[in-house]
């Protein structure tokens, strides 16, 4: 059969015409998909996209979208910064505005669960924009700030609630919160509600949700846990994926530098003294280094803020605005605290310490080249991180290239050979380009810097 008539008898329709009459049909049918205006969505909601400058769909939405509009329960694999929030928040305020049930007193018909309080408040800012020319109300609910406020929100009447784990099952505790009217529940980055220890938490509160409801997962990543998890929670559910699993952004240049530990800190002054780099996001391994890099780059001269778990929420909020608005050049922060942030304009990535979990490498890389951009990844890499730059390597399925070209390179222990691998023989891609044969002993193999104090000799994306 005709491939066009395969798609189009899937569709339901009745086959009329040619094959080239169908095909035809199809194109436009396929060109109409590929913009908001074809995924079916209520005036209101087009009326608030349009307004925010999108007309065409992400990969994630375009694939999501109609699934959820339907009914479907839907498990979502996406990259951070593919517009997984619109492709839920947009078909949930539809269906919620289209079965037309008032909202209750501390009975929300919808729960959104996040990780961290920065990821909540983000996805809480997507409702209202959205749905601004709707008559829903919405609210988030994390902790570090005062309970009392989020007590009378839920009191008023909730449709749509996002909430952090924690925070949720202290409400429901108290007696505020109930979630027997629920009818869409969303788990969102699922995968570091894994590793932060919250899977026994969405346990208990989704044992508390009623039996009949939507239900969506997303995640960057989808370890086993995770599966095991969305069995129990999801019911004939979608699969849909805007990217192979644990894939890196493809327009983010990666690289890594070896340098010793006592030396991260020379090498990353070094490369800010690059003005390409206008807009970077620092990751540390933990709290106590996020404090140390910023307190570093203040006396550099470098303008910088920290925000990791230990800080409070107004603080946390005051450094990522200064980020935001352009007044802060660096923001330094550790793997949990940088889950939310959905800052355009990020240049670079600067991983000063390696994670020791290779999906949050995949996270932190993510943070910038969104919405279409290019950016730069770099790595600072010591003799103690190598291992972690072997199971980076095999989860993105790449080589990260070995930049060279910068100062400290030579004080750095060579890379440990690959197990298995021939004697000798790095495993690790190098940027110098090989040495001719017949050159005199001890000359420069490979030029000078590019331009980035230590940048390959590839040009930055």
């Amino acid at each position: 059969m005709y491939p066009g008539r395969r798609l189009w008898r899937a569709c339901g329709c009745r086959i009329r015409g040619s094959a080239v009459g169908l095909r035809c049909i199809l194109v436009k049918v396929m060109l109409n998909m590929t913009s908001f205006s074809g995924l079916n969505l209520m005036a209101p909601l087009m009326k608030a996209v349009e307004s925010e400058g999108y007309s065409t769909p992400t990969p994630i939405q375009l694939k999501s979208i109609p699934h959820l509009l339907g009914g479907r329960d839907l498990m979502g694999l996406a990259q951070t910064g593919t517009g997984k929030t619109a492709a839920f928040t947009l078909p949930m305020l539809q269906r919620l505005t289209e079965s037309g049930n008032p909202s209750q007193r501390n009975s929300p018909r919808a729960l959104i669960l996040a990780p961290t309080r920065e990821l909540a408040g983000q996805i809480a800012d997507s409702i209202r924009t959205y749905g601004k020319h709707l008559k829903l109300r919405s609210g988030v609910a994390y902790g570090g700030v005062s309970i009392r406020s989020q007590i009378n929100m839920l009191s008023s009447g909730l449709d749509v609630l996002v909430a952090t784990p924690g925070r949720l099952l202290d409400l429901m505790n108290q007696g505020h919160c109930r979630l027997g009217r629920i009818e869409i529940f969303v788990l969102d980055e699922a995968d570091r509600m894994l590793d932060m220890g919250f899977i026994p938490d969405v346990r208990r509160i989704a044992a508390k949700l009623p039996a009949i409801r939507q239900t969506a997962l997303f995640s960057a990543t989808m370890p086993e846990t995770v599966l095991k998890l969305a069995a129990g929670l999801l019911t004939d559910p979608i699969r849909v994926e805007a990217a192979p699993a644990a894939t890196t952004v493809e327009k983010v240049d990666q690289r890594v530098f070896f340098v010793p530990k006592d030396k991260k800190s020379d090498l990353l002054s070094k490369l800010l003294t690059n003005s390409d780099i206008k807009r970077v996001l620092i990751f540390t391994r933990t709290k106590h280094g996020a404090n140390k890099v910023a307190l570093h780059l203040d006396r550099e001269g470098v303008s910088s803020g920290a925000i990791h778990g230990n800080k409070s929420q107004a603080a946390r909020q005051k450094v990522l605005g200064e980020f935001k608005s352009g007044r802060l050049r660096a923001l330094v922060a550790t793997d949990i605290a940088a889950r939310g942030i959905d800052v355009n304009g990020i240049t670079h990535v600067i991983n000063f310490d390696l994670p020791n979990e290779p999906e949050s490498y995949v996270h932190r890389i993510g943070r910038t080249a969104r919405a279409g951009a290019s950016g730069v990844a770099i790595s600072f890499c010591d003799s103690e991180e190598r291992a972690f730059l072997r199971d980076i390597e095999k989860t993105i399925r790449r080589s990260v290239l070995v930049d060279e070209n910068h100062p400290y390179h030579g004080m750095a222990p060579a890379p440990a050979n690959d197990r298995g691998g021939m004697p000798g023989r790095s495993r690790f891609k190098s940027n110098r380009p090989p040495r001719r044969s017949g050159g005199r002993s001890g000359q420069s193999s490979h030029g000078g810097h590019s331009g980035h104090g230590g940048q390959a000799r590839r040009p930055a994306a």
